[in-house]
């Protein structure tokens, strides 16, 4: 879809016109239209909105470098995987650990903390082997 299809959306959207008609006008599949209205949250009572094909650049949060922003996409914090990992290394209190739960291992009785999930049941997978076939003894 090109920049010109995206602001004529939005400016029929405006209008009040619906996705079917939109996609009549500019001969788009009516789920494309759908799908772009509902990422920008375009509603018939909008705030102003322009669509640019401008990436915008922000600084990365952990090396300052800029980070190529996509239109219509999540907004990205870092450059990297390597920066990003690099971050939440060096920021370990800012991470919300509100989904971690404490588990008992069936095999070894030692308790451990994993985020929650119900399907989570082993320390690690020499305990898991150790119950499952009888492997190596677990610590």
């Amino acid at each position: 879809m090109t920049t010109d299809e995206k602001n004529r959306i939005v400016s029929m959207r405006r209008d009040g016109r619906s996705l079917t008609d939109i996609a009549d006008a500019l001969g788009l599949s009516r789920n494309t239209v759908k799908s772009f209205c509902r990422r920008n949250g375009l509603t018939v009572d909008m705030p102003e909105l322009i669509i640019t094909d401008e990436p915008c650049e922000k600084p990365c949060q952990f090396c300052g470098q800029p980070v190529m922003q996509s239109p219509g996409r999540r907004e990205k914090k870092f450059c990297s995987d390597t920066c990003r990992t690099k971050f939440w290394n060096a920021h370990i209190g800012k991470i919300k650990r509100d989904a971690m739960q404490e588990y008992r291992c069936p095999a070894c009785g030692g308790t451990f903390y994993a985020y929650d999930n119900r399907h989570r049941k082993y320390c690690s997978h020499e305990c898991y082997i150790e119950a499952r076939f009888g492997g190596a003894a677990c610590n």
